[in-house]
């Protein structure tokens, strides 16, 4: 069976409070993003997963894949598999890749044994993988909250939106992301202010992350600068970092961007 697993853009985030088990509440808006890596899993003789494409740092014993088939595995005594991940959505960028990949080993190895698992039950065990592991199980745009882990469904329409995304070839880590965002009150009322024409959107909806880490790399800044000179009606660094995107409403061929050639950029359609 062979899969692609999407990546995910956040519309505003908003870095809320801590929490008492260490974590930090917060508010964004998740969307699909059709940056997709590819994950395939076999039936075989002996439990396996094999890696290509970007390389993924660790041992890939602690790979959400792997984690994924473990999972699943005490519950239902799975038969080996062979599965092979293909990397393409780039690591440390803030666009979900590795969340992504985790729910759909989840719901291909359900699929694959014919587990009959519900949507919710996937989710929560797509939330024991990672807090935002359990929005790729429906992959719809959701209001997320708490951990990033509880949805409600939101009335928001990007499909056909013409999207560049650029990732500046570095790797910012979770924990260094979230060690320099002090929580605050969001300063407007997130779902009110994306209800809004997307040209006010620059003005009511923002990533906490971005005040936090600009500073420390400004190439981020210098690419939200040039996606807006490019025409773009929206600009934000993605999750905690470091990919930035752009929308152009009404525009599928997308303005082409001077860049290094170790940036790594995705253009297409929401």
């Amino acid at each position: 069976m062979l899969v692609f697993p999407n990546a995910k853009l956040n519309l505003g985030l908003y870095i809320t409070s801590q929490r008492p088990d260490g974590f930090r509440n917060l508010e964004s808006v998740f969307v699909p993003l059709p940056w997709c890596d590819a994950f395939e899993v076999l039936p075989a003789d002996a439990a396996s997963l094999t890696l290509s494409g970007i390389p993924i740092p660790g041992d890939p014993a602690t790979n959400l894949c792997w984690r994924a088939y473990e999972l699943l595995k005490a519950d239902f005594h799975l038969p080996p598999v062979q599965m092979h991940l293909h990397k393409a959505v780039p690591i440390g960028a803030g666009l979900g890749g590795g969340s992504g990949d985790a729910a759909f080993a989840l719901r291909a190895l359900a699929d694959l044994f014919e587990l009959n698992l519900s949507p919710e039950i996937l989710e929560d065990y797509a939330r024991r993988l990672g807090s935002d592991c359990a929005f790729f199980i429906r992959n719809k745009p959701v209001f997320a909250y708490e951990k990033g882990d509880v949805f409600e469904p939101i009335s928001l329409n990007v499909t056909g939106m013409g999207c560049k995304v650029i990732y500046p070839g570095l790797h910012i880590s979770t924990a260094e992301a979230y060690a320099r965002v002090v929580p605050r009150a969001p300063r407007h009322d997130l779902r009110t202010s994306l209800a809004q024409p997307i040209e006010q959107w620059h003005e009511l909806v923002s990533n906490d992350f971005e005040e936090a880490l600009i500073p420390y790399y400004p190439i981020l800044g210098e690419l939200k600068q040039a996606l807006y000179n490019a025409g773009a009606a929206y600009v934000s660094l993605s999750g905690s970092g470091s990919a930035v995107y752009g929308l152009f409403p009404g525009r599928e061929t997308l303005p082409k961007l001077l860049l290094p050639e170790e940036f790594q950029v995705w253009d297409g359609v929401l």
